[in-house]
């Protein structure tokens, strides 16, 4: 599909409005109550107020936080808005629980929840329904970001232990704005937010987000652009009976920035700048990024104790990867000693995956004597296909990562071959809940989810390399207590099961891109919640997990055999809080104390280490406070703490701990009338150097420097 221009997507917005607006004339000229609606809530422009009281991720619908036997953080639009965030980086930045996982400038981001990395085909969201995580989410008709923290195979299947991102979309509702932005490199964006109701009972609604944006990187010869376009829509069909729809379309076009690797595979390299690209050789392609995603889902109320919903899904990312990738030397899986490089021209055209999903969910309320029952029964289909070429990944010379000038190489002549199916993974599954409150103060929840996995791996003649089927119930439990209202305590017991890690494909691993077998892991969590005036809340959560330890075991001689052996267990404390301190100061802070290790590994240098890319501390805190004597004028500003992460599993190499800062301003006025709020955000204020992430990906590790100072500016006008 050819690239929207700015020019286009500014002409459809513009010649869509004058119908919005006579749509919604003419529903506002009725008398009519509107119709009751099941789960089409639109309530126009978010509040100021980064507190949320519910979210659907930690079930299967709409549930209280305080109820929620959990540890669960929501990013709602007002906080969403003031960050200015494009990415899920930037949702995550003041969440110590959360961190980045092999997030590469100018290609798709993951991230790691409790130090565990997300499962790219599993661990990501929409409304509930699962979708391809290879693809930057957009955010600009998302309504907030939910997290699961901990094991969540009840709520999304086979997935990894880490945990679960939902994003919860915008619904219709009587909006029209406008968002205007630039940044200090010159950045340019321009999003537009409509939305109305219509019919002679307001029975439809309509939302349309649209956005475009030219990115200009920091970092050298890796600027790109985004077009994004969505449409959100509702019909209350009658009065125990509403339908959704949500579909988006992105294309995104960046360079891709190769990570930096440890020196001799035992030191961090020094000296380099975030803004330098490793061999930014001048026919390497950018990578392109097409997503889609397209949801149904239709509430019917039984009664007023019982409703059922049916959702079905489709998610689709399409990626032609290209890089001259900076990986290894001759020394090894590693850069050499003094800073050498290996360049590989790698193409992958056609890179497609594909998420699709059907659900129903049953829930209702009873009771059996004494006890009262919430109840949820539900099924699900989920199928997950990857088609994909072989690819041309040919060594095309050597560079060194201190070389003022880079080398320029010849790419390689040969050409990738035809899509064929590399995956078909599909799970059917039942799953229950059950509510019980013993008595005015204590509550069981039990549950569980029996899966069915059948998955099948091919080559490019279609034979079958591997084949793969399970079946396991999955429990979990908790007990809540409530001595009152606004105070919870609980402890739960969960299981998960995740598919098997895939080997390296190192010349040196003795089985090189075999997928091991799916692991069970298992979580106890204790926690308590507590909403004090109902202004601020406040959390904390004690947990352990543990999973089958999986790596490339060395055997003395230089070669290694990709295993599962020894177990990782992570035990940690999370700490929350947020809300309104006061009439004028709210705040948003959070830390995470982790132990994560490895043990019985059968490599003695491994035991005991703590797990690459996982910080034993973390800390966040933002805070935002207005100022009485400039009305509708608010400052802000956020302090990210991150200790010393491993980069290395043998303990060897170890990058530091930083301090980064971040201000800005929120401004709230008038302009013809109308509604018009500037924001300033100036992130890392210091322009501190510093590695954010020593992530790994298909067995290799990567060391990646976070943005330098970077001044925002945004104008958004509501008409």
């Amino acid at each position: 599909m050819n690239r929207l221009s700015p020019l286009a997507i500014s002409l459809t917005l513009v010649s869509a409005t004058p119908m919005l607006l006579s749509l919604s004339a003419r529903a506002q000229e009725t008398t009519a109550d509107a119709l009751p609606t099941i789960n089409v809530n639109a309530g126009g422009i978010a509040s100021d107020s980064y507190r949320t009281h519910a979210a659907s991720v930690g079930s299967f619908d709409d549930a209280s936080l305080l109820d929620t036997p959990a540890s669960v953080s929501v990013v709602n639009q007002a906080q969403l808005k003031d960050q200015q965030a494009r990415l899920l980086s930037d949702v995550i930045k003041h969440d110590a629980s959360i961190g980045e996982n092999y997030a590469p400038v100018g290609y798709y981001e993951n991230i790691i929840m409790r130090g565990f990395a997300l499962d790219l085909a599993s661990g990501y969201q929409i409304n509930g329904m699962s979708v391809a995580g290879e693809q930057n989410i957009a955010l600009e008709n998302k309504e907030q970001v939910e997290f699961l923290k901990g094991l969540a195979s009840l709520q999304g299947g086979v997935s990894n232990p880490g945990g679960l991102v939902n994003y919860v979309t915008k619904r219709p509702a009587e909006v029209r704005s406008v968002t205007a932005e630039t940044d200090s490199n010159g950045s340019r964006y321009l999003a537009t937010d409509l939305g109305t109701f219509f019919g002679e009972q307001h029975q439809f609604g309509l939302r349309i987000n649209a956005a475009h944006e030219a990115n200009n990187s920091y970092v050298d010869y890796s600027n790109g652009h985004r077009d994004f376009a969505s449409i959100a829509a509702t019909w209350a069909i009658n009065s125990s009976m509403s339908l959704q729809i949500d579909a988006d379309y992105q294309n995104k076009v960046q360079r891709s920035v190769s990570g930096y690797q440890l020196l001799g595979g035992t030191t961090v390299p020094g000296n380099v700048s975030p803004t330098t690209m490793l061999s930014p050789q001048p026919w390497a392609k950018p990578v392109t990024d097409n997503s889609s995603n397209l949801q149904m889902r239709l509430d019917v109320e039984l009664s007023p104790d019982w409703s059922t919903y049916l959702a079905a899904s489709h998610s689709r990312v399409v990626i032609d990867d290209n890089v001259a990738f900076a990986y290894g030397s001759s020394s090894g899986p590693y850069f050499a000693a003094n800073g050498d490089f290996d360049v590989y021209d790698y193409r992958s055209p056609d890179d497609d995956r594909r998420n699709d999903q059907v659900q129903t969910v049953l829930q209702g309320k009873f009771k059996t004597g004494a006890l009262k029952h919430e109840l949820t029964l539900g099924a699900s289909l989920f199928r997950r296909s990857v088609y994909q070429t072989d690819a041309v990944y040919d060594y095309v010379g050597t560079d060194n990562i201190y070389n003022s000038t880079p080398l320029i190489f010849s790419p390689s002549p040969n050409v990738p071959g035809a899509s064929y199916r590399r995956l078909d993974s599909r799970q059917q599954s039942l799953f229950t809940t059950d509510r019980v409150h013993l008595e005015e103060h204590w509550q069981i929840v039990a549950g569980g989810r029996q899966i069915w996995l059948d998955e099948k791996a091919f080559d490019s003649t279609g034979t079958v390399t591997r084949d793969t089927k399970r079946a396991l119930f999955l429990p979990q439990l908790a007990l809540i207590y409530q001595p009152q209202k606004n105070l919870s305590f609980y402890t739960s017991y969960s299981q998960s099961l995740s598919l098997g890690g895939q080997a390296p494909s190192w010349s040196t691993v003795t089985n090189a891109n075999a997928i091991l077998a799916p692991t069970v892991a298992h979580q106890v969590e204790t926690g308590v919640k507590y909403d004090w005036r109902d202004d601020v809340s406040f959390t904390a959560a004690l947990f352990s997990m543990n999973q089958a330890y999986q790596y490339a075991k060395p055997d003395g001689s230089g070669n290694f055999t990709y295993v599962q052996q020894g177990t990782q267990t992570n035990q940690g404390l999370e700490l929350g809080t947020t809300g309104n301190v006061t009439r004028q100061l709210q705040l948003s802070a959070s830390a995470m104390l982790i132990q994560a290790r490895a043990y019985d590994t059968g490599t003695p240098a491994y035991d005991g280490q703590q797990v690459i890319n996982v910080p034993h501390l973390r800390t966040a805190l933002y805070a935002d406070y207005a100022l009485t004597s400039v009305q509708g004028l608010n400052l802000q500003g956020s302090w990210l703490y991150s200790g010393r992460k491993l980069a290395a599993a043998n303990g060897v190499a170890a990058v530091p701990a930083y301090h980064i800062f971040n201000a800005g301003l929120r401004y709230k006025t008038t302009l013809g009338g109308h509604a018009t709020t500037l924001r300033l955000t100036v992130d890392n204020l210091f322009n501190k150097v510093y590695w954010k992430d020593t992530g790994s990906d298909l067995g290799d590790t990567y060391l990646s420097l976070g943005a330098p100072r970077l001044a925002r500016l945004s104008v958004q006008y509501d008409f």
